[in-house]
């Protein structure tokens, strides 16, 4: 099961260099960066390796791919309930075990789960209930800085 997820995460990050909150949000008329050969452990990265995305702020992230049309990141921490009105968003989870509001129910997250959230679905609010959650996310079009509304 392990090895699948491995694989799944693998595949994601491979969609993503052809495809998460402001924590990694780069504006679409941003230059584009030109995509280089990568292999990026996803297993190993750790919250110490991640930057805060505010000073204080529980969540960690870090943005790999950055193009015209999507961004892919990785995010460990919790974010509080939001929607994006301009970016779809593909999440991921890698590792650890807790909840998430996804419309107007709330899922169980574990290792191996994806969610698809179309703009302008209310989603986060993770509950962490072992360890950190570790989620890749892709982004398309890539976020805008504004494109965090926060919710109750």
């Amino acid at each position: 099961m392990k090895q699948i997820a491995t694989v799944a995460a693998a595949v994601l990050v491979a969609f993503g260099a052809g495809f998460g909150a402001a924590h990694f949000a780069v504006p679409a008329a941003a230059a584009v960066v030109p995509m280089t050969p990568q292999v990026i452990d996803i297993g190993a990265i750790t919250l110490a390796d991640l930057p805060a995305t505010a000073p204080g702020s529980p969540l960690h992230a870090k943005g790999f791919v950055s193009q015209d049309g999507m961004t892919v990141g990785i995010q460990i921490g919790i974010v509080p309930k939001h929607y994006h009105a301009d970016a779809n968003e593909v999440q991921y989870v890698v590792d650890g075990v807790g909840t998430e509001w996804l419309g107007d129910k709330q899922v169980a997250l574990k290792p191996g789960i994806m969610l698809i959230i179309p703009k302008g679905t209310p989603h986060g609010g993770s509950i962490e209930t072992s360890g950190h959650l570790k989620i890749i996310a892709l982004k398309t079009p890539p976020q805008a800085p504004d494109d965090t509304h926060l919710l109750p």
